[in-house]
């Protein structure tokens, strides 16, 4: 089946003008899930299709854009995240305690209390058990924003049975002067007991459940693609299921998940399952649904003082090491370079960065399209080196709010802060950018995530005039192309979509929208297109 789609602005990319110039098209044909032509409606492959029969779909001077994809998400945790109880709203404390005790209240049938969206910041860095014990007898779970930290009452400490675990390697158990488990657990506990933990008690149609309702909230948001950055043997399983019973509307790429161990060969192990899965689901093979690479979490998070600075905190005085040494991180690179997995390496503070940059420039190969996760503390000198090395700035705007960055200053300094989401300085360097929203601990919501990067100001905020170090600021054409192409480019899927291009596949969103940075919190998506098919159309009234 040929369409035509007409009284349209599809967007190509920059223009003749440069990076601040946006380039549209008038008319876009497809056949079947396939674009054909892209370009004014007087063109000849137009007059054919028409000719030939074509049915034609006036847009109404909408824009199209290239469907989106999420750089940098977890699937099923957002799934079963937007069944939690959200803390975003809460300030303190008692405004914690309050809201958690009216859903304990009203959901007496739940086994565990499970919630959301709390920041250090608004306990005062304080999180025990302690602070919990009296709202119910169930195991309460409060993940962090950033998901590196889980605030946990009595009940849920006990279900963990962690009073007599030792520290794992890369993570922390918090404990009270008497050595038990005091409420507080980071890092690697988080990712390597509580994950699989809530993973095994909850039920396969739960999971599911999950996957649905997150790819449906995707599909509506304009979302064509994701990449899943920390994928294990229980997500996949559900995945697999997921997709024998329906037909996915995006396209899913993955990493894999490295969890540390003391063990090297432990390390090692967890690669070659990778390598393993990559021969079966890769992009000959599986195009839309394949493990791309690996994925190492080398440190934390700066508002838990876990992420790796090149000086210490201004708060605490505390310094700390990345969780991934050189030592211990380059046989992992090393083996997954060997079989062609690209590596995906988090990390947030400078020392960090420099660390796994040292790492790739040594052991993985340039055209393997590597990629390093969130780069919010640079220095100009490693910025620079993203693009000498090749590597993808694998950034999520969505995280640079002002609204949330409000204890860095304590945390790190004023000075210090200038450095961070140095976007432009990657941008400069030649380094390719792919956006994601690293959801569910940010908004994935694609054009707020476009906003900040461009105006960086806060899109929880709109009215607010405040801005994060907007020297940093994108240009509009570029964060929407990092938002599409960039995002295609940095899992290798750039062949298939990403833009408005002959020969692509058919991924575009039709969106009611103002070609404005200061007016995209205000853009609706009215259509998503994946593969041709129309996978979602808004309501109207």
């Amino acid at each position: 089946m040929t369409t035509v789609f007409t009284n349209g602005r599809f967007f190509t990319g920059s223009g003749s003008g440069g990076q601040d110039d946006a380039s549209f098209e008038e008319c876009m044909v497809i056949e079947n899930n396939t674009i054909t032509h892209v370009g004014s409606v007087t063109d000849d492959a137009v007059t054919q299709a028409k000719a030939n029969g074509a049915a034609v779909q006036h847009l109404g001077s909408k824009y199209i854009l290239p469907g989106f994809i999420d750089g940098h998400m977890h699937l099923l945790l957002l799934g079963q995240s937007l069944q939690k109880l959200d803390l975003d709203g809460c300030t303190n404390l008692n405004e914690i305690r309050t809201t958690v005790s009216a859903y304990a209240k009203s959901h007496p049938e739940t086994p565990r209390i499970l919630c959301k969206g709390w920041m250090q910041s608004m306990t005062d860095n304080e999180a025990l058990a302690s602070m919990l014990d009296d709202l119910d007898s169930r195991p309460i779970y409060i993940d962090a924003k950033d998901l590196h930290s889980t605030w946990c009452n009595s009940a849920a400490l006990r279900e963990l049975d962690v009073d007599g675990m030792a520290d794992p390697p890369g993570g922390t158990i918090h404990r009270d002067e008497n050595g038990k488990a005091s409420g507080l657990l980071s890092e690697a506990v988080v990712f390597s007991l509580i994950w699989p933990h809530l993973a095994r008690v909850a039920s396969m149609e739960d999971k599911l459940n999950a996957l649905r309702g997150a790819i449906s909230a995707y599909t509506a948001c304009g979302y064509t693609g994701l990449v899943d950055m920390a994928m294990d043997d229980n997500s996949w399983e559900t995945l697999l299921i997921l997709r024998q019973q329906e037909q996915l509307t995006l396209r899913i790429a993955a990493h894999w998940l490295i969890v540390p161990s003391t063990d090297p060969s432990a390390d090692l192990a967890q690669v070659e399952r990778a390598i393993e899965l990559h021969g079966k689901y890769n992009l000959q093979t599986s195009p839309e649904f394949r493990i791309a690479g690996i994925k190492v979490i080398c440190d934390g998070v700066i508002d838990g003082c876990t992420a790796a600075l090149l000086e210490p905190y201004t708060l605490n005085g505390i310094s700390c090491d990345p969780l991934w040494p050189a030592e211990k991180l380059e046989p992992v690179v090393r083996r997954a370079v060997q079989a062609g997995l690209q590596c995906a390496l988090h990390a947030i503070g400078d020392a960090t960065v420099h660390t796994v940059l040292n790492v790739l420039e040594a052991h993985a190969n340039r055209d393997g399209r590597h990629r390093i996760e969130h780069l919010e503390m640079t220095t100009a000198e490693d910025a620079a080196r993203l693009g000498k090395l090749g590597i993808t700035a694998s950034v999520q705007p969505v995280h640079s709010d002002p609204d949330i960055l409000r204890a860095w200053p304590s945390l790190i300094g004023h000075e210090r802060c200038r450095r961070a989401f140095a976007y432009r300085d990657f941008l400069d360097g030649g380094a390719t950018l792919a956006f994601g929203s690293d959801s569910p601990t940010a908004p994935f919501k694609p054009f707020p995530n476009v906003y900040t990067a461009t105006t960086r100001k806060s899109a929880r905020l709109p009215d607010s005039d405040e801005t994060v170090n907007p020297n940093f600021a994108l240009p509009l054409v570029t964060a929407m192309t990092a938002a599409t192409a960039g995002a295609a480019y940095s899992c290798f899927a750039d062949s298939i979509t990403g833009r408005l291009q002959t020969g692509l596949s058919a991924d575009f969103v039709v969106v009611d929208m103002v070609w404005s940075k200061d007016k995209l919190l205000q853009a609706t998506v009215e259509e998503t297109w994946f593969n041709g098919v129309n996978v979602f159309r808004a309501k109207t009234n």
